[in-house]
C-alpha cells in the first residue's frame, strides 16, 4: 500500500462514520490507548475506548469550528457559570453525530453489551442542580443553533456530592468523578492566567502623567485551561467548553524542603488547588464563604483574560470587544466580571474609566434566577478588602457614579438611593452581587414569564423603574436530544414513526404533527406500552438498589428535584400520611395503587431538608412493609439524584409533582422533562408552570392551590397556620400522626422541627394549600382509571411541550439579548 493510501485509511480510520471505520478505530483506541485487548479488557477500558473514537469525529469538526468562527470575526457568546452539570457525553455526542446505530451494531459485531458500556462512563458532577443543567442544555442548544459559543467556568476536582442513604438519612460522599481520566477533556497546559488575591491596591502616575492605581495582590494562582467539545445536532457547528484549574505557579519550594519544612515545601501548591477542588463548599463558617467568593473571582478572571488573549490576537485592540463578546452572566456567581473587567481594562489596558464602562456595560448581559432573599448573594465589605481590594475600590467608584444617576432621576428619594445602592448599609456594610450586576449589563431577564413580572415587581423593582428597556423574559428550556432522544429512545422512535420523519429532534415544535393521532387507539396502546417499559426498568433499577421494585401497573407519582422547604416535599408527604390514615381505616377503600417516587439531594448543611429525606424513608418503611396497605401505597427514595438517574426517571413518571408555592420557582425545568415524556402535572401556578398548563391546555394539568397574588395577599393579612390546623381535622390528623412516633419507632422528638415548623410558622404555607392539593389529587385519582383518557392526555403533554426546547431559550437571548446571528460550520472548506 502507498503512502498515500496509508494516509487516506488512517483518516477513514480518525474521522469516518461507517461500521468499518468505527470498528477499527475502537480496536485502535482499546490497544493503543488503553493498552488492552478485547479479551482483557475492562468496562471503563471499553468505555474510554469507546469516548475517544467518538471524540476523534468531534476533533475536525471542532476546529473546523473555531476557523469559521474567527475568520468570519463571529460575535460570540461566552457562557458564564459557576456550574455545567453535564450528564454522561457518550450516548448524546453518538445520538448529535447521527452514529448511534451504527455504533451498537459495531458493538454486537464484536460481542459487546452495547448498554452495559454506555453505562460505564462517570458523570461530571460539576453542578447542584436545575441552574448548572440550565447551563448544559444551553451549551448543547447554542451548537444545535448554530451560535458561535464558548461556555465557561470550573474543573471541580470532586463535584456535587454523592448521595447514599443510610438509616433513612442522607449521608454524603465525595464526588472523585476523575478517578479514572476523562477522555472528553483536552488540557491545555501553557493556556494558563494568573489570578490574585489579598493584597493591596497602590496609585501611581503612568508615563503621561496619568493617575492610575494597580493592584499588588499576596497570592498568585494559575488557571489552567481544560477544554471539551459541544457539539450540535443534525449541523457540523462544535463548540467549547472551557473549565478552568486552580494550580500553583511554583507546584515545589525547594528552599523550604532544604531546611526541613516540608509542609511549607508543598503549601502554596496545596492552596492553590483548594480552589478548584470541590464544588461549593457549605458556605455556612467564614472559610466556606472566603471559599466561594474566590472560585467565583478566579473563573471569571481566567475567562476574561481568554476573552481579551483572544481579541489582542485577532486584532490588536479592545476598543470594539464588546461588539465580538456577548458575555451572558449565570445568576449572580460571575457578577465579578463586571468589576474584574473594568480593572483590566483599566490596570492592565491603560483605558479611561469611560472608555472601560462604555465596553463592559455593553459586554455584560444578566440573568437572574431566583426571588428568594437568602440566593441573592451578598459579600461582606471586610471580606471584599481581604482578598479583593483594588475590585472593592472599583465598586465603590461604580456606585458613586451610579447613585449619582439615581439621584438626578428620583429627586429627593433618598430611600430609593439606599435600597439601590451597591452596598447595603444595613447590618454590617455588604456587597449586593445582584445590584453589581444589574448595573453593570446591557440587559436584565427573568427565567419565566411570572418570574420576570414578579423580579420586575419586587427584588429588582427599583431598577425596572430606573431602566426597564433592560428588562427581557426568556422562559428556560431543556434539550429535547438528552430528555427524550437519550433518555427515552423508545418513545423517540414511536414520535418520529407516527410523524414520518425527526425533525422534531431538531425543531421541537414539530411534536405539532403527533397530535392529531392522539385519539387513535393504537397509537395509544402503543404509547402506553411504552410508559410501561420504561416503567419496568426503573422498577428493576429501584429494587436493586433499594430493594423494593414497584409493580409498574401502579401509578408512579414522582418529585425529583433539589430539597428546599419552599418546594414543598412536605406538603407531598402530608398527602401520602392522609391517604395511608384513610385506608387503614377503611380497608376496602377505592383507591388508584400508587408508587410515590422521591428523588434529590439536599445541601449538607440544611437541616430542615435532610430530616425530610429522613421522613420520607421512615414513612416507607412503615407503609412498604405494612400488608393492609402495600397494596394501594409504595414509597420509595431514589438515592443519588443526578443527570443520568433522571434520564432513567422521566421517562418512567405518570404524574409529575411541581408543588411549590406559588411565586417562589423562578422557573423549574424539571417540570418540561417530565412533560415531554408524557407525565401529567399537578402543580401550583408558578415559574413555568403557568406556561406549560397553558400551552399543553388548562384540562391536561391538574391546577391546585393559591396564585402569587393570593399567597402576598394572605401573608400581608397575617397567615396562621396554627388556625388553619385546629380547623381542619383531616390536615390534623394527618400530622398528628407524624407528631406520634409512629414513623419513628415511638420517638416523638425526632420530626418534631418539621411539625411544628408547620403548625407554628409555614414560611412556605403548606397548611393553606392542602386541602385543595387532596382534592386534586383524588381528581388523578379517578384519571388514571380511565387509562383512554389518561393515554389521550399523555400524548398531547408531549405534543405540545415545543415552546419549553432550550433551542427556542437559545434564539430569542440571540435575537433580543446577544444580538448574534447563527454562522454554519461548513466542513466542506479547507483547513
Amino acid at each position: 500500500m502507498s503512502t498515500a493510501d496509508n494516509r487516506l485509511d488512517e483518516e477513514r480510520t480518525r474521522t469516518g462514520l461507517s461500521k468499518d471505520a468505527l470498528n477499527r478505530a475502537f480496536l485502535d483506541n482499546l490497544f493503543y490507548i488503553q493498552g488492552r485487548s478485547l479479551e482483557v479488557a475492562t468496562d471503563n477500558n471499553l468505555y474510554q475506548a469507546a469516548a475517544y473514537t467518538v471524540r476523534d469525529r468531534m476533533l475536525e469538526r471542532w476546529i473546523k469550528s473555531a476557523r469559521i468562527y474567527k475568520d468570519q470575526s463571529a460575535r460570540t457568546v461566552c457562557y458564564l457559570s459557576a456550574e455545567f452539570l453535564l450528564g454522561p457525553h457518550l450516548a448524546n455526542n453518538m445520538i448529535n453525530l447521527g452514529i448511534t446505530e451504527v455504533a451498537r451494531e459495531v458493538a454486537e459485531e464484536l460481542g459487546l453489551d452495547f448498554e452495559r458500556i454506555i453505562e460505564s462512563e462517570e458523570e461530571p458532577g460539576l453542578g447542584n442542580g436545575g441552574l448548572g443543567r440550565l447551563a448544559a442544555c444551553y451549551m448543547d442548544s447554542l451548537a444545535t443553533t448554530q451560535i458561535p459559543a464558548i461556555g465557561y467556568g470550573i474543573r471541580y476536582e470532586f463535584g456535587i456530592f454523592d448521595q447514599v442513604i443510610v438509616d433513612g438519612w442522607q449521608v454524603e460522599k465525595g464526588d472523585t468523578w476523575l478517578r479514572n481520566g476523562n477522555p472528553w477533556e483536552i488540557m491545555r497546559p501553557k493556556l494558563a492566567f494568573p489570578v490574585g488575591f489579598g493584597g493591596y491596591s497602590e496609585a501611581y502616575t503612568d508615563e503621561h502623567g496619568v493617575p492610575r492605581q494597580r493592584w499588588r495582590p499576596n497570592l498568585v494562582v494559575n488557571g489552567v485551561a481544560y477544554d471539551t467539545a459541544i457539539m450540535g445536532y443534525g449541523v457540523t457547528n462544535v463548540n467549547l467548553l472551557r473549565l478552568w484549574k486552580s494550580e500553583a505557579p511554583e507546584s515545589f519550594n525547594f528552599g523550604a524542603f532544604n531546611v526541613g519544612d516540608y509542609y511549607g515545601a508543598v503549601h502554596a501548591k496545596i492552596e492553590a488547588e483548594t480552589i478548584s477542588k470541590v464544588l461549593y463548599p457549605n458556605d455556612e463558617p467564614v472559610a466556606g464563604k472566603e471559599l466561594r467568593l474566590k472560585q467565583q473571582f478566579f473563573f471569571v478572571s481566567c475567562s476574561l483574560q481568554d476573552m481579551i488573549r483572544l481579541e489582542l490576537r485577532h486584532t490588536g485592540h479592545l476598543e470594539r470587544f464588546h461588539h465580538k463578546y456577548a458575555i451572558q452572566l449565570n445568576d449572580t456567581h460571575p457578577s465579578l466580571a463586571v468589576a474584574e473587567l473594568m480593572r483590566l481594562l483599566l490596570d492592565d489596558h491603560l483605558m479611561t474609566w469611560d472608555q472601560a464602562w462604555e465596553i463592559t456595560r455593553n459586554s455584560c448581559h444578566f440573568t437572574n434566577h431566583t426571588l428568594l432573599p437568602e440566593a441573592l448573594e451578598t459579600w461582606s465589605v471586610e471580606l471584599f478588602e481581604c482578598l479583593l481590594p483594588r475590585h472593592l475600590e472599583i465598586i465603590y467608584e461604580i456606585n458613586r457614579r451610579f447613585l449619582d444617576e439615581v439621584r438626578v432621576h428620583f429627586l429627593g428619594d433618598d430611600e430609593r438611593v439606599a435600597r439601590m445602592s451597591l452596598i447595603d448599609e444595613q447590618g454590617g456594610r455588604r456587597v449586593r452581587m445582584a445590584h453589581l450586576a444589574a448595573v453593570g449589563s446591557k440587559a436584565i431577564n427573568g427565567v419565566a414569564e411570572l418570574h420576570t413580572e414578579l423580579l420586575k415587581s419586587t427584588v429588582m423593582k427599583d431598577f425596572n423603574d430606573l431602566w426597564p428597556e433592560r428588562f427581557h423574559n426568556v422562559t428556560n428550556g431543556v434539550t429535547p436530544r438528552r430528555f427524550i432522544v437519550a433518555s427515552n429512545p423508545e418513545l423517540a422512535a414511536l414520535i418520529t414513526e407516527t410523524c414520518g420523519n425527526d425533525r422534531w429532534v431538531q425543531d421541537l415544535e414539530c411534536l405539532r404533527d403527533l397530535e392529531p393521532h392522539a385519539e387513535d387507539h393504537a397509537l395509544q396502546q402503543r404509547w402506553r406500552e411504552v410508559k410501561t417499559n420504561a416503567k419496568r426498568k426503573l422498577s428493576n433499577w429501584l429494587g436493586e438498589r433499594t430493594g423494593f421494585a414497584p409493580d409498574p401497573e401502579t401509578l408512579f407519582d414522582v418529585q425529583a428535584k433539589r430539597f428546599h422547604e419552599y418546594k414543598r416535599q412536605h406538603l407531598n408527604l402530608l398527602h401520602i400520611v392522609w391517604l395511608y390514615e384513610q385506608i387503614k381505616q377503611r380497608p376496602n377503600i377505592d383507591l388508584t395503587p400508587r408508587t410515590f417516587i422521591f428523588g434529590g439531594k439536599a445541601a449538607p448543611g440544611y437541616f430542615m431538608a435532610k430530616l425530610m429525606i429522613k421522613l420520607i424513608n421512615a414513612v416507607g418503611e412503615v407503609i412498604n412493609t405494612d400488608p393492609q396497605v402495600n397494596g394501594y401505597l409504595r414509597v420509595l427514595f431514589m438515592p443519588d439524584f443526578n443527570v443520568k438517574n433522571g434520564q432513567r426517571l422521566y421517562p418512567a413518571a405518570d404524574l409529575s409533582e411541581q408543588i411549590s408555592l406559588a411565586g417562589k420557582e423562578a422557573s423549574g425545568t424539571g417540570n418540561m422533562k417530565f412533560s415531554m415524556n408524557g407525565a401529567l402535572t399537578i402543580g401550583t401556578l408558578d415559574g413555568a408552570n403557568i406556561e406549560i398548563r397553558d400551552e399543553v391546555g388548562h384540562e391536561n394539568f391538574f391546577l391546585f392551590g393559591m396564585t402569587a397574588a393570593e399567597v402576598q395577599q394572605q401573608q400581608a393579612a397575617g397567615y396562621e397556620p396554627w388556625e388553619l390546623y385546629q380547623r381542619d381535622e383531616q390536615l390534623r390528623a394527618a400530622v398528628d400522626l407524624i407528631s406520634s412516633g409512629l414513623f419513628s419507632h415511638g420517638d416523638t422528638e425526632l420530626f418534631r422541627p418539621l411539625t411544628e415548623n408547620l403548625i407554628h410558622s409555614d414560611p412556605f404555607m403548606v397548611l393553606a394549600d392542602f386541602n385543595d392539593y387532596r382534592e386534586r389529587q383524588q381528581e388523578v385519582d379517578h384519571a388514571y382509571k380511565d387509562r383512554h383518557h389518561w393515554n389521550r392526555m399523555s400524548i398531547l403533554n408531549t405534543t405540545r411541550m415545543g415552546k419549553f426546547s432550550s433551542d427556542r431559550s437559545i434564539k430569542e437571548y440571540a435575537e433580543r439579548i446577544w444580538q448574534v446571528t447563527p454562522m454554519s460550520a461548513d466542513l466542506s472548506s479547507p483547513f
